[in-house]
């Protein structure tokens, strides 16, 4: 689908370097940039916590002639996209898409969501409210590695629709049919492989939203 290789392009861009107003206790939203490197939110899968991933500019994207990409799967991670419908309530790592605050793939990401699933995320990529990002984290048992693997979540169903923070959610998403699954089993696999570690929410606080 030409569509989706193009998707699959703009959204190597920085996918895992994700903009914000951080208040002390608001909900943190958006990419920042901290030195030669870029800091985005996201959900721990085992817990349900913020967490915030750190993303060298020097290796993200990694191209299809990355060593990275050649990696043993057992060694690569799974980053969970959960991408919500327009109407959905709340706050997630990453708002809007025209361009939102996180303009170097939310559009991408929300075009595919009205391509592949127009009953349920309409026409206009535009209204495409947001998405969130669930990994594995290892010191809470979660499924942890330093490449991650993008796979893309989508609701099947507005009546389906719910805010996913945990992987247990999410499994349960696509055990009732509520969340699409495709040959992997999961959602859809980009094919992106990005290297992230996990920081601490003062090094994200510190960076410059971009």
């Amino acid at each position: 689908m030409r569509l989706f290789k193009l998707g699959r392009i703009v959204l190597a861009v920085a996918l895992c370097s994700l903009p914000i107003n951080v208040a002390a206790d608001s909900i943190p939203t958006g990419e920042r940039a901290h030195g030669s490197a870029v800091i985005e939110p996201a959900y721990d899968d085992s817990t349900g916590q913020v967490i915030y991933l750190l993303t060298p500019l020097r290796l993200a994207p990694l191209g299809p002639n990355n060593p990275i990409n050649n990696v043993n799967p057992r060694a690569v991670a799974p980053l969970y996209l959960i991408l919500y419908p327009p109407g959905t309530p709340g706050t997630f790592n990453c708002m809007g898409a025209a361009p939102g605050n996180c303009p170097d793939h939310a559009g991408a990401v929300a075009g595919l969501a009205t391509s592949l699933f127009p009953g349920v995320y309409g026409s206009n990529p535009a209204a495409v409210p947001g998405h969130d990002h669930l990994v594995g984290v290892a010191r809470t048992g979660g499924d942890f590695n330093v490449p991650w693997r993008v796979y893309l979540e989508f609701f099947t169903s507005k009546d389906a629709v719910t805010h996913i923070t945990t992987l247990a959610q999410l499994q349960a998403a696509w055990g009732s049919g509520g969340i699409a699954t495709f040959q992997s089993g999961m959602g859809l696999d980009t094919g992106i492989t990005f290297v992230c570690a996990v920081v601490s929410k003062s090094s994200y606080v510190a960076g410059a939203p971009l």
